[in-house]
């Protein structure tokens, strides 16, 4: 499946330019889009048939396993709580505490410090919720509240461990883990000032960043019940986000035993989000006196948007994973190498290629880090120079999430964009987040 690299590049290209014209020029469903080039990539590539099947499959297949999960259990969560007042009674606490003006700055150190333990994705889907009533509470666009807290999340996820992108690129350049957290924080919070609550505040009301007024998640004839309150409420939405920090301190700091192991469980996404429906529900049924046909409809009909979200994020991560073994990442980056760059240049970009190409952050920056690897060492870099190499590898890892990379369409689908208004909005922030790190860690470069 492999060809020369500029060959490779142009059908890279050309797969993209499809999915956009056929969603945004023609109308297609995202996920029809997605499949149909998938499967012409694959072919385009040289591949047979029969691999391209395999490898949709195998894309599909890892996507779902973890994400249909997570999304079916933040939707019954997101459901309860929003059915019952819950969410509602944080917004309007938040907003009463903060101000809206200052509203985006909290919601940017809380996507830093969350970002720091929960993966990407997890956080956003427990959290989404909340953005979406604090947008109909301030009668604000989603994208107002929404990119300040993606931003502290995003960078938090390309820079830091126990993220696994940061974590592989540290042993594979043999970087220090105290150097990257430091280096990390001071590169990846300034950027996601500048990505989150500044580019918000800026651009948010231009046209195009999505429209004022609920999601069409928010079905305002869904059963409601009476309010749950706003301590309820609260414990609920912190329930697995604790659940799941101390499952990350746990397994990098307790001794192997019972204990890390039923840590281990307990903070698993999926546990953790079970815990927290349950603890809802009970709650509803026997201090609110809630009907449990009544909790089993909302529950029900919450999970009916989780459908479409569940599909678009696996045909967007079968398109990824087609473009993974076509080799397109080897290729692009063997064409980039050719190029005689700096050490931090060299690494940003390369990174920065793979991950318009094929989507995924992890892999672009496991793929950025071997390659950059011999350069590092030939080079005998310092210690601090090799941990700000790592953050430029995380810098190129963030840009550009268009529509080959799972995020973009989960973003798009919790906040209800359109394709066009996710593309001005969340790709446009994390382009800006990516360079904005990679300008810190270019700063820094001559102190190291």
């Amino acid at each position: 499946m492999i060809g020369e690299p500029w060959h490779t590049l142009a059908i890279v290209t050309a797969s993209i330019a499809a999915v956009v014209v056929l969603v945004l020029r023609f109308k297609i469903q995202a996920f029809l889009a997605l499949l149909i080039v998938a499967l012409a990539t694959g072919l385009a590539f040289g591949a047979d048939p029969q691999s391209v099947l395999t490898a949709i499959r195998k894309g599909t297949g890892e996507a779902l396993g973890f994400v249909a999960v997570v999304i079916g259990l933040g939707a019954l969560l997101g459901g309860l709580l929003e059915a019952s007042g819950g969410v509602s009674a944080i917004a309007h606490r938040l907003l009463a505490l903060f101000g809206e003006r200052r509203m985006p700055w909290a919601l940017t150190a809380i996507g830093v410090i969350v970002g720091i333990p929960l993966f990407f994705d997890v956080a956003f889907i427990i959290l989404a919720p909340l953005l979406t009533t604090l947008a109909m509470r301030a009668e604000r666009r989603v994208t107002y509240f929404a990119l300040p807290l993606l931003a502290g999340l995003m960078a938090m996820h390309a820079l830091l461990p126990p993220h696994p992108g940061p974590v592989a690129v540290a042993e594979l350049l043999g970087a220090d883990y105290g150097r990257l957290a430091f280096y990390g924080l001071l590169c990846g919070i300034p950027a996601a000032i500048l990505a989150g609550p500044i580019f918000a505040r800026m651009f948010h009301s231009a046209p195009g960043f999505g429209e004022i007024g609920p999601p069409p998640m928010f079905d305002e004839d869904a059963p409601k019940t009476a309010p749950i309150g706003f301590t309820p409420a609260l414990v609920a939405m912190l329930v697995p986000l604790g659940l799941i920090l101390l499952a990350a301190v746990a397994g990098q700091w307790v001794a192997d035993g019972p204990a890390k192991t039923a840590l281990l469980f307990v903070g698993h996404p999926f546990t953790a989000l079970i815990l927290a429906c349950i603890y809802v529900f009970l709650w509803l049924r026997f201090r609110v006196g809630v009907p449990a046909a009544t909790i089993g409809d909302i529950m029900t009909k919450a999970l009916e948007p989780a459908g479409l979200m569940v599909l678009v994020v696996g045909a967007g991560a079968a398109y990824k994973e087609v473009l993974i073994q076509s080799g397109a990442g080897q290729q692009i980056t063997a064409a980039v190498a050719s190029a005689q760059v700096s050490v931090p240049v060299f690494a940003f970009l390369l990174a920065a290629f793979v991950r318009v190409a094929q989507g995924s952050a992890t892999v672009s920056m496991v793929t950025a880090a071997g390659l950059a690897s011999p350069l590092i060492a030939a080079a005998g870099l310092s210690p601090n120079k090799i941990a700000l190499v790592t953050v430029a590898i995380g810098a190129g890892a963030t840009i550009a999430s268009h529509v080959n990379d799972t995020g973009f369409w989960l973003v798009k689908q919790y906040l209800g964009l359109t394709e066009a208004q996710t593309f001005r909005s969340w790709t446009i922030s994390a382009t800006i987040a990516g360079f904005a790190t990679f300008g810190m860690a270019l700063l820094l470069w001559p102190f190291a």
